[in-house]
């Protein structure tokens, strides 16, 4: 892991190719490579998913090749499912196991893989909280998903490592920093065995986004002054408690809105605009300098206890401020990206640098990122070469929680104290039953983990 203190380990632009940007180059030329057929692309992609949900089931058809229709409702579950007239383009890749907490969830996501002829027999469908222990045990996986809430991804992780699987892992990859270390330790293993593991961060995967970053790394607005990132949208799906239902029940099944299931959205779902800010500068931050926060407008109960707004100021090495903004607020502007300002000039990080006099635009192919992980992560398996991203997104999800707790608490917070927190979030035990909701934090009186 990169060094916090300044001045010690902090990884320029160019040492950063080295580094980091290494993994986004070797993808594309395994992607090359895999184009062109040169190398074992018979090998059988055996997939086994854990966590059926929406995300899941549009995460197992990007991996087939297959098109999705998306729908995010504002009450009820979100579904990425099979799309009119789609058609598994990948080869040789099955699908052979599915494991879930719920046994709803797991048949629609069967129900869509049966829609493209591919059908997951009952004997390799487990349901419960030890499902994904039963589905690792498969021999013939080879290829595990992971998708559950978040909360659960550092022990399912470490778990498809320990049993030899490769790995695509959902973001953020954990919501505390015993997980973070987790991924970190099962992120080593994977090294250790050669096994691939790649992240649902698919800006990392996306070609305007590398080779806009490339030039950034190669200089072409200078030294970075600034930068700024955003996640301000509207709000997101929702699941209304159901008569029947136990507190830990709904909780799963409503797991955005709590903090030791989804990280907040902070982490959740900032935390693609987060790592692109650390793949840009090659680092983590030092510390949070301050952030606000709150819950102003999603004051219901069923919203649980996470905030509705974040604002944050990270300093990175070298004394660059990033400027982080995140909100779930209907009727507000929305803005989704990232800034970053040079020396030399500025860009979007996505497809547009504007030098003093000249403007650059990126005008090349752009494969759907979705799609595009899965067949990276592919690609270098069959070619002997698995990339690893463990470290990539542990270290972006790790930013998110340290923004999320220096505004939970109204506290500055360094990287290196962040760090030494052995606070694990959720219950000790998983079982359904009474599981009482956290109190919202309330800076000044919360304390950082």
């Amino acid at each position: 892991m990169t060094q916090s203190r300044q001045g010690s380990s902090v990884l320029n632009r160019r040492s950063f190719l080295v580094k980091t940007g290494a993994v986004g180059l070797a993808t594309a030329v395994a992607v090359h490579r895999f184009a062109h057929g040169a190398f074992n692309e018979d090998m059988e992609v055996n997939i086994g998913l854990i966590g059926c949900g929406g995300r899941g089931t549009g995460a197992v058809l990007n991996a087939l090749g297959a098109a999705t229709k998306v729908i995010y409702p504002a009450t009820g579950y979100h579904t990425e499912d099979v799309a009119e007239n789609a058609t598994v383009v990948r080869k040789n890749i099955k699908v052979v196991a599915l494991a879930d907490l719920f046994p709803d969830r797991l048949e629609a996501c069967r129900a869509n893989l049966q829609k493209l002829g591919r059908d997951v027999p009952p004997d390799r469908c487990f349901v419960g909280f030890d499902a994904y222990k039963q589905l690792l045990a498969v021999p013939e996986v080879n290829y595990v998903i992971l998708a559950t809430p978040p909360h659960f991804r550092p022990m399912h992780l470490m778990a498809a490592i320990e049993a030899g699987k490769h790995v695509f892992m959902e973001k953020p990859v954990a919501v505390d920093v015993p997980g973070v270390k987790l991924v970190l330790k099962a992120g080593e293993l994977a090294k250790q065995k050669k096994l691939g593991i790649a992240a649902g961060t698919q800006r990392r995967h996306e070609r305007s986004y590398q080779e806009t970053i490339r030039r950034i790394h190669d200089g072409a607005i200078g030294e970075i002054i600034y930068a700024k990132c955003y996640w301000n949208g509207g709000e997101i799906w929702v699941v209304e408690r159901q008569p029947g239902w136990s507190d830990m029940e709904w909780q799963l099944r409503n797991w955005n809105y709590f903090t030791w299931l989804s990280g907040d959205h902070i982490v959740e779902q900032h935390v693609h605009n987060l790592d692109v800010m650390n793949w840009v500068l090659g680092t983590h931050p030092i510390r949070a300098v301050s952030g606000l926060g709150g819950r102003q407008v999603r004051t219901d109960p069923k919203y649980g206890n996470i905030y509705d707004h974040f604002a944050v100021e990270f300093e990175y090495p070298n004394s660059v401020t990033v400027f982080s903004q995140c909100r779930q607020i209907n009727g507000c502007q929305n803005i989704v990206g990232e800034f970053v300002k040079g020396t030399l000039g500025e860009s979007d990080c996505h497809q547009m640098i504007q030098m003093k006099n000249e403007r650059w635009r990126y005008r090349g192919p752009n494969p759907n990122p979705y799609e595009q992980e899965h067949e990276d992560l592919i690609a270098s398996i069959r070619e002997g070469n698995p990339i690893n991203e463990a470290e990539n997104v542990a270290i972006s999800t790790m930013t998110g929680i340290l923004g999320r707790e220096a505004v939970y608490s109204g506290q500055s917070i360094t990287w290196d104290d962040a760090m030494q927190s052995t606070t694990k979030l959720g219950p000790e035990k998983y079982e359904f039953g009474p599981y009482p909701v956290a109190p919202v934090p309330m800076p000044g009186r919360y304390r950082f983990l």
